[in-house]
């Protein structure tokens, strides 16, 4: 008899609640993807590309001239340079991108430190490497880095930690002075970070993202991901990239030449000639997104939710305790579904152990005007 690998692992709770939106015909604020289209251009070159016959195996590092565009967009973004021929690698979803770098760094025995809540494709790549996760709470209520509790959990079998800012599911975000806090806690060290930047340009209120690809000490033992699903509202392309110093690259290209050996042809070249014709476009995801962050939350003002307005992602975290403080978040995402047509994730289920007193539900705002008027105005009425 065939005994699991992952016990523990189940249809993961974002397929479960977008079903059951579906089937009940609510609509779905759950799983974190847009109701509306990428750009047209970009669109059209990618069907461009399909009919003028790119559509054999690309290169397994990547397309070089979207390597070349991931390359002047972080020297833009943060003011650095990688190079797009050692350090940057595409892969089908930043999700693979984070499979094959842990896969790269743990081996049986190690230890990964994860900051709870946290994506739920962490723990199952490190039990897959043989390894264990270590899971250290975030403090509440703004899901700051508890740098107490955090030093403690490492120990002798430290391999890596997982950062992930902004992030998802609270939107919170990291500043240059933790990066400074996290690069002395593990310096002489033997331990690895995995920074999961993939709302990286999903920032608000004049923030600027702190990304370790701009901090030399952490990226010189560090991978960084990042998504064009996220940034070109085209999550279902599956796209994504890795950026790292050339021998970590070298060894996760070892891993992901037998994972996927490279990235969908067509779409490389649509987004690569995209890029390079409209580099504004990530300039002005902040204020696209965060247009629909206060406008989402601007019409939840006059309802029993409470919240504090997200500073980045496409998430806005929503407590429900003067609602139904009898339900756990996972009975009141279902009863939000069921009952008012509008459904959500709760927060529980990125956490190991949450907190019980927890009343929290995840919406993504990540949809047409049209959309979050509806769905506000089904919340304000529960």
């Amino acid at each position: 008899m065939l005994v699991s690998k992952l016990p523990n692992v189940g249809t993961t709770i974002f397929t479960r609640m977008s079903q059951l939106a579906a089937d009940v015909g609510a609509l779905n604020l759950s799983q974190g993807f847009p109701d509306f289209d990428g750009p047209q251009a970009l669109r059209e070159a990618v069907a461009r590309h399909v009919m003028e016959g790119r559509n054999q195996y690309s290169p397994m590092t990547g397309l070089p001239t979207l390597r070349q565009q991931v390359a002047a967009k972080i020297a833009r973004s943060y003011g650095v340079q990688r190079d797009a021929d050692s350090e940057i690698t595409i892969t089908p979803g930043a999700t693979e991108a984070i499979f094959c770098a842990v896969q790269a760094l743990i081996r049986p025995g190690d230890e990964a430190i994860v900051l709870d809540p946290c994506y739920d494709s962490y723990e199952p790549s490190v039990e897959l490497a043989g390894g264990r996760c270590v899971h250290v709470p975030l403090a509440l209520p703004d899901f700051a880095v508890d740098w107490q509790r955090l030093a403690d959990a490492i120990s002798p079998r430290t391999r890596l930690l997982f950062l992930n800012s902004p992030h998802n599911p609270s939107g919170a975000l990291l500043t240059r002075a933790d990066l400074d806090k996290l690069a002395e806690l593990i310096r002489g060290r033997d331990i690895h970070v995995i920074s999961d930047e993939v709302y990286e340009h999903l920032i608000f209120d004049g923030a600027r993202h702190a990304s370790v690809l701009a901090h030399e000490e952490l990226y010189r033992r560090a991978f960084v991901v990042s998504s064009f699903g996220k940034t070109y509202h085209v999550t279902g392309w599956k796209t994504g990239y890795v950026v790292a110093p050339p021998a970590l690259t070298a060894e996760l290209r070892k891993i992901h030449q037998y994972v996927n050996f490279c990235g969908v042809t067509p779409l490389q070249f649509g987004l690569a000639e995209f890029m390079a014709a409209h580099p504004e476009h990530v300039e002005e995801l902040p204020a696209f997104y965060q247009a629909k962050r206060d406008l989402f939350c601007d019409l939840l003002a006059g309802s029993r939710f409470t919240f504090t307005r997200a500073p980045g992602t496409y998430f806005q975290l929503a407590d429900y305790s003067a609602i139904r403080p009898d339900l756990d978040d996972v009975a009141m995402a279902e009863w939000l579904t069921r009952e008012h047509g509008v459904a959500a994730i709760p927060v529980s289920v990125f956490y190991q152990s949450a907190p019980e007193d927890m009343r929290l539900v995840r919406f993504c705002f990540a949809k047409r005007e049209e959309t979050l008027r509806q769905a506000a105005e089904k919340l304000c009425a529960v």
